[in-house]
């Protein structure tokens, strides 16, 4: 520790300021109300006047419970797990669990370091936000025998629970709809091709030879941005001068591809129907409003958050999996 650094003030501190037990102070950091009125309002008065931290690692010991719900996460500049997290916030902190939030790129590798590091802290149950994962991640999961939700998709076979929507059916009923609009050469937009933006690819595909057209793959393993959208249709207009569809993974990519074909003078969506996936705030506002397929991503997370403290509470949920569903948002741009 830094020479100038004070140390951390104690519960013995505090007990010893007040002229009561450190026990006592330990009873009213449980639960105030266990204390006299009174000495509540010492206590209270002392540990904001010395900034006392509280320190769990005894109890997480003791317990081997953190009294937290570790969260993973593969992107942290995606609006979409914002939302989501939020969800899942709203039920934790009312049934008084912390969050640990660990963020792992979309990468199997990071998220096994990520999953071993929470798991060393004790936490209570686990969401994930993918469906892939590590061997080693899979048997630390079972070694640590706490509930598991698989958040935002709908996996077969799920590590326990799972909450997400069908996004393979979605880009299926979406893409067809833009077939049946008279559209003809629709391209996939795809960015980091992580699982969801493949099972969308997979409902593209699917749409576009039921209806006897050639599919069109515009990919990159970069992470999405409007920037990327813009360069992702330069590339598509250069070897299919055609093109009068874009189905996108996400409106990160979609907004770029609109905003671009307007600064080319293309008419959306009569030269050009753009969709996106997740129906972000922005699209509401680009001029034709953006058709996106909306995935409830806030329900997502306050569900995943019940089914565990349901689990950790003894009344596990017989419903192992969610499908939540989606809407398409009313936009202009099909």
């Amino acid at each position: 520790m830094n020479s100038s650094q004070k140390p951390r003030p104690t519960l013995q501190d505090i007990a010893d300021k007040i002229g009561i037990t450190k026990m006592t102070v330990s009873r009213y950091l449980r639960d105030p109300s266990s204390v006299a009125t009174k000495t509540q309002q010492k206590i209270a008065t002392e540990i904001e006047a010395t900034g006392y931290i509280q320190n769990r690692a005894p109890t997480m010991l003791s317990k081997s419970s953190s009294k937290a719900i570790g969260i993973l996460l593969p992107s942290l500049s995606n609006q979409v797990f914002a939302r989501f997290t939020q969800g899942i916030e709203e039920i934790t902190k009312a049934h008084g669990y912390e969050t640990l939030i660990a963020h792992f790129g979309y990468s199997e590798l990071e998220e096994e370091a990520k999953v071993a590091s929470l798991l060393s802290y004790q936490v209570d149950g686990l969401i994930l936000t993918e469906t892939s994962h590590t061997a080693r991640t899979l048997q630390m999961i079972r070694t640590a025998g706490i509930p598991v939700v698989e958040a935002m998709e709908l996996p077969q076979t799920p590590i326990d629970m799972a909450v997400g929507l069908d996004h393979h059916e979605a880009a299926y009923k979406i893409v067809t709809q833009m077939l049946k609009s008279g559209k003809k050469q629709i391209a996939y937009f795809g960015a980091r091709l992580d699982s969801r933006t493949k099972l969308r690819m997979q409902g593209y595909t699917q749409a576009v030879e039921a209806m006897g057209h050639k599919p069109i793959y515009v990919l990159t393993k970069e992470h999405s941005s409007f920037s990327i959208g813009a360069s992702l249709l330069e590339q598509a207009l250069k070897q299919h001068p055609g093109l009068d569809g874009a189905f996108c993974t996400n409106d990160d990519i979609a907004v770029g591809i609109m905003m671009a074909a307007q600064q080319k003078g293309i008419e959306v969506p009569k030269q050009l129907s753009i969709v996106g996936n997740n129906a972000l705030n922005i699209g509401t506002v680009m001029s034709p409003a953006l058709t996106s397929i909306d995935s409830p991503r806030y329900e997502i997370g306050k569900k995943s958050a019940e089914l565990i403290i349901s689990a950790l509470t003894g009344v596990p949920s017989e419903q192992k999996v969610y499908d939540l569903g989606y809407s398409i948002s009313a936009g202009g741009s099909l």
